[in-house]
């Protein structure tokens, strides 16, 4: 009997050995929230460059032979000199739902699949924008501060906040996320246009091809875009300027898409009205300029992460990585869109 179960445990694990590899070269912010197990599945298997000793280069050579996909989150390039060493790999799947992290020409070049979060944090990631968004105008972080330090007994009132129906929002990528936020920034009575790279078929919102020509026609101006080398930056001087003394910015994008030591400038002097920032530039890093504003609402990149939003996520990782392996369309193959 018990050589029997010998036997078996022993059939079992070289049946795991000969199932495709997924490698990894970080560990996804995911397995922590929601555990690895979460990811598992019977069709293929993990490989974790960071539970290994050998040099990157060496230890990918050793696998590429039974590498047939990556599995990549934020922070961990996936460039010409890590795919020249997976000659076997044909999907890139990516728990985020940016991609700067990711070669896409030289993923094209090579015929490699990329999938990416799709719809799985766009809900999330809208009403934190609208959040954001409330509580610079409506001063609610702020006010919170004030009541705790025992400040509107001792001094009165606080000074009022702005209402957000009625304001001019400009929404830079219209993408997936982009559009929900559209849809609730509507709902609230706003008026919406929009910034991309191409004006969208059957939407209705006005389209300004110049990102600055939209600053200087809204209240607030909302980062939705993915980061590239086109949008590095692409939030500098001339357009903070536009957005005005009145204007506020609110980012959950990525912060390098946003001149971020212009942008802490222009709220210190004033030249616009405030900001609402989930993301920044050299995250963890944080600009110790923000600590002292009561017009700044801060957020540490977790806009994309609730309970729900993780489990959907896990369902569409697995099911992407089983789809590519059976030889069957991804569920959320990416395709240019903003």
């Amino acid at each position: 009997m018990g050589v029997n179960d010998t036997d078996s445990d022993k059939t079992q694990e070289e049946e795991q050995q000969d199932l495709p590899k997924v490698v990894l070269f970080r560990p996804p912010p995911a397995f922590s929230l929601i555990g690895e197990e979460s990811f598992a599945s019977n069709k293929f298997q993990f490989l974790k460059t960071y539970d290994s000793q050998l040099p990157l280069d060496q230890f990918l050579s050793t696998h590429s032979h039974s590498i047939k996909a990556i599995l990549s989150s934020g922070g961990a390039p996936v460039n010409a000199d890590i795919l020249q060493l997976l000659p076997e790999v044909g999907v890139v799947v990516t728990t985020s739902a940016g991609l700067n992290q990711i070669d896409i020409p030289e993923c094209r070049r090579r015929g490699i699949k990329i999938a990416n979060a799709g719809y799985v944090y766009s809900a999330d990631v809208a009403d934190m924008a609208v959040g954001l968004l409330i509580d610079v105008l409506r001063k609610v972080s702020a006010s919170d501060r004030y009541v705790r330090q025992g400040l509107w007994a001792a001094k009165g009132n606080y000074p009022l906040g702005s209402k957000l129906s009625g304001k001019r929002a400009g929404i830079v990528g219209l993408g997936n996320i982009g559009y929900e936020v559209a849809k609730r920034l509507e709902a609230f009575g706003c008026f919406v246009s929009y910034n991309s790279r191409k004006k969208k078929p059957n939407v209705s919102y006005p389209f300004y091809h110049d990102v600055c020509e939209l600053a200087a026609n809204c209240d607030a101006l909302i980062i939705c875009c993915g980061l590239s080398d086109e949008t590095r930056h692409m939030i500098n001087k001339q357009v903070l300027s536009a957005l005005g003394k009145e204007g506020v910015i609110v980012n959950i994008g990525r912060g390098a898409i946003i001149d971020e030591k212009e942008m802490v400038r222009c709220l210190m002097q004033g030249e616009i009205a405030g900001a609402g920032l989930d993301v920044f530039e050299t995250e963890p890093s944080v600009p110790k300029e923000f600590f002292a504003m009561d017009n700044v609402v801060l957020s540490p990149h977790r806009a994309v992460f609730t309970p729900e939003s993780l489990k959907d996520l896990s369902q569409l990782v697995v099911g992407n990585l089983e789809a590519f392996l059976s030889n069957k369309p991804l569920l959320s193959e990416y395709v240019d869109s903003e």
